[in-house]
């Protein structure tokens, strides 16, 4: 094997991470033998000690790694890893006898521009995407593949970029389009799809997954918590293109700006998005700490790409991350003034303190009046009471003195049965029931005045957001984690083994962490940001562990590639369309996705990236197009969370308070799919049977599993019923001989072929007359409609099972 071949990134390191670094690397704790392999000098550098450069005889890593004695063989059998293939151990071997070269982790050097690579055709492409791609597969001997033929082409990034399917008239003209100019056609295709509004809610959605959004707490009762206006800023976000560097500085420290905006206000409930527990089921103290901790992990996850969290109770046992860089890290989240925890008589519409009210001209104008209004009213009262209190004692003074006056009488008796004539005094229980009429008309116009200033402080837009307490908390190193254990104190800061921060005040602050990670030296922002894109166009990112940049990541497949996309991300001022219209215009992704299988088996996740994607689409993404194809998708943006219709006791077996899902009605139950409401304890089994997560914690990247349960509820949801019923009657108000055709372009994009039409055509005689054989059936699948006849029920039932068949058909569910 050629030396030359050998990189310590990208080939050593992986296995000794695998391997070796849970006992030989960064964390002293648990470190054996006083020999570390992640770092090659120092007191118990790997070079003198294990290896020996140029020499695998004298190396005792390389002796450990092979001896048939299984008493001295690395991995030790009790570790229950798997010891080095042959073929891993002729790595390291070429590596030592090569001398041992140790590289400086990729991950946290800061991204260079690569020279551009020279490649054998020149024909392909000039663009650098292409370029990186390219050379890798000529030195694997591989060529790309064709292009995708127009038709796959605009399904493909119709979806990648909007997250739903292009209409028919939309395919057509574009396959018109391209057969007239195929650079233009498609350049014009992005630029549009990147304009619409839909843009922002697909690329919102990957961020929600990220940050772990969702309507509830999380954690025992599961109460509702108010995150709408944040999710819509996401969506702004995207669609105004907001400058990712800005995007995260605002999330990371927007209350910290001198004047926040209502924008930067909102984005900073990005840390009040992780779970939280109800006021008395836990101490506080204890709920504070796994707040700070959730929000250390959700910013080392999104921004860093690391598992920070795993420093916690100790140092981290693969990447260089002390306990004491995890909690310098953490007093930058320390500090909130919020109570740790939900309690449910201060939460109004569920939103919890600390909030910022947004209300309009027209509201703030209207709230002006009434509070003029009401302190009048509220000054009146008081004078009024006071008279009225004072007028009462008089009254009482005065008739207490004429009771003791007669009393005291000369030769007079007072006779009990004789009625007091005091002519003063009714002048007087008057003159103080005039003034205690007036006091209740008055206390009736203040409840009516406070009434309508309540019905208009609801409709004031709200929002939940950071906020720092005035006296900064200290913050300690926790003793194995725990809440109850400080140990050494801590100053805020960032792991040392990165650049240094820079800090406006004694007191480093949120803002000086969020200027550090766009600081142009740091090196993970833009490499974790890109790959991230990246992922969301060919399903897996050129890091395929987007969420693990650290030593137990997977290495860059084109880790080139990753630097030249995360220099021109940044000096393009960190324009996030002008990232993804760059990935979608290469001609890597326009590459058609079949391939022979050898080549499949041979490269199953595309890492070389020979062809161009193919898979299974994401649960919103199947849903929302079943929708759209239908006729029934609701156009309709932002706003509260909705929930579509599901089986009664939905949320039963969950709920501790007796709530009942009750699901919404009209349009709203027909809105895309990032709108629906999430529920930790019990998200949308829509969603989540198609592998979402729950969004109890930072995902950065989603499985594809196949089960069987998938094939049901595509089949049997009532909702995709409905939907496929729907499509079924628009098809049928179609010319006889062009229902089949207009049915499967609508939801594939694609024309049938002979084969296809004899099927479904076939399918379709079939299904009309099993329908007219039994009628009880059709009415089922009609129930709700007015059809004349039983002839025309049997045609529509047979026609919604024609389109209930489309809509689970594997073209119709995979990204090709």
């Amino acid at each position: 094997m050629p030396t030359a071949d050998v990189s310590f990134n990208q080939d050593i390191r992986p296995l000794l991470s695998s391997r070796c670094f849970a006992c030989h690397g960064p964390d002293p704790e648990s470190r054996e033998a006083g020999l570390r392999l992640d770092q090659a000098h120092g007191d118990e550098g790997a070079i003198g000690i294990a290896i020996e450069p140029g020499s695998i005889d004298d190396s005792e890593l390389w002796n450990r790694i092979t001896t048939d004695d299984e008493s001295m063989r690395m991995p030790p059998a009790d570790s229950h890893l798997k010891p080095f293939s042959k073929k891993e151990q002729q790595l390291i071997r070429a590596w030592i006898e090569s001398g041992a070269n140790y590289e400086d982790f990729w991950a946290f050097a800061p991204p260079q521009r690569p020279k551009t690579p020279v490649v054998k055709d020149k024909h392909w492409s000039e663009q650098p995407i292409d370029l990186f791609v390219l050379r890798k597969l000529e030195a694997n001997g591989l060529s790309p593949a064709e292009e995708a033929d127009p038709r796959t082409l605009v399904r493909r990034v119709t979806f990648d970029l909007t997250g739903l399917p292009p209409s028919r008239d939309e395919v057509r003209h574009f396959a018109e389009a391209y057969r007239k100019s195929p650079e233009i056609a498609w350049e014009q295709l992005v630029d549009d799809l990147i304009a619409r509004p839909q843009f922002g809610e697909h690329m919102a959605r990957y961020w929600l997954d990220l940050v772990r959004f969702a309507d509830t707490n999380g954690m025992h009762k599961d109460f509702y918590r108010n995150h709408v206006a944040y999710r819509d800023w996401v969506i702004r976000a995207f669609n105004e293109n907001l400058r990712y560097d800005d995007f995260l500085r605002y999330q990371l420290a927007g209350d910290l700006y001198p004047e926040p905006s209502k924008d930067q206000w909102i984005a900073s409930g990005f840390h009040r998005l992780h779970l939280i527990i109800d006021r008395g089921t836990a101490l506080p103290e204890e709920s504070h700490v796994k707040n700070v901790l959730d929000r250390v992990t959700s910013v080392g996850t999104a921004f860093m790409g690391l598992t920070v969290q795993c420093a916690q109770c100790h140092d981290h046992k693969f990447d260089p991350i002390t306990q004491k860089d995890f909690f310098a890290l953490y007093g930058f989240f320390n500090n909130i003034d919020a109570d740790p925890e939900t309690n449910p008589r201060k939460t109004v519409a569920g939103l919890q303190e600390p909030i910022v009210r947004f209300p309009t001209k027209e509201q703030q104008r209207e709230l002006d009046r009434l509070d003029a209004q009401l302190a009048q009213s509220n000054d009146q009262l008081q004078r009024l009471t006071a008279s009225i209190e004072s007028m009462a004692m008089q009254t009482k003074s005065k008739a207490s003195l004429d009771a003791k006056n007669r009393e005291n009488a000369v030769g007079i008796e007072p006779n009990a049965d004789e009625p007091a004539k005091p002519e003063d005094g009714k002048q007087e229980d008057g003159a103080l029931a005039k003034l205690k009429k007036e006091q209740t008309v008055l206390e009736k116009r203040i409840k009516e005045l406070n009434l309508q200033r309540d019905a208009i402080e609801r409709s004031v837009e709200k929002v939940m957001v950071m906020k720092e307490r005035e006296d900064v908390r200290e913050t300690f190193v926790l003793i194995r984690g725990q809440y109850d254990a400080p140990g050494e104190k801590v100053d805020r800061d960032v792991p040392g083994f990165l650049p240094p921060l820079k800090k406006s005040s004694q007191v480093a602050s949120r803002m000086d962490l969020a200027e550090w990670f766009v600081a142009p030296e740091n090196p993970l922002t833009a490499r974790v940001a890109v790959n991230r894109f990246w992922q969301s166009f060919f399903g897996v990112g050129l890091v395929k562990t987007s969420e693990d940049f650290g030593n137990q990541g997977e290495v860059p497949s084109h880790p080139e590639l990753l630097d030249e996309l995360a220099v021109s991300f940044v000096k393009s001022g960190w324009d996030v369309k002008a990232l993804v219209k760059q990935i979608a215009m290469s001609k890597t992704y326009r590459q058609a996705s079949h391939g022979s299988p050898e080549q499949f088996k041979a490269d199953p996740e595309n890492r070389l990236l020979a062809r161009g994607p193919r898979y299974r689409l994401d649960a919103e993404m199947i849903r929302d197009q079943i929708l759209m194809t239908s006729g029934l998708l609701s156009t309709k943006m932002h706003g509260p969370s909705v929930k579509p219709p599901q089986p009664d006791g939905l949320w039963e077996a969950v709920s501790m308070t007796g709530e009942r899902y009750v699901p919404d009605s009209g349009e709203s139950i027909y809105r895309r799919s990032i709108y629906t409401f999430w529920k930790r304890a019990m998200p949308p089994p829509q969603m989540t049977i198609l592998n979402a997560p729950i969004r109890d914690a930072c995902i950065a990247r989603r499985e594809r599993t196949n089960t069987p349960s998938q094939a049901l509820l595509l089949l049997n949801e009532s909702e995709y019923l409905l939907a496929a019923r729907h499509l079924a009657q628009t098809t049928l108000a179609e010319p006889r001989k062009q229902r089949l055709q207009f049915a499967w372009e609508t939801v594939t994009a694609k024309l049938p072929d002979e084969q296809e039409r004899e099927i479904i055509e076939n399918l379709l005689i079939d299904l009309t007359h099993y329908y007219q054989q039994h009628p009880d059936l059709a009415n089922d699948l009609c129930r709700d409609l007015t059809l004349d006849t039983a002839k025309a029920k049997a045609e529509l039932a047979a026609w919604t099972v024609i389109c209930n068949t489309l809509y689970n058909l594997d073209i119709t569910k995979t990204k090709d």
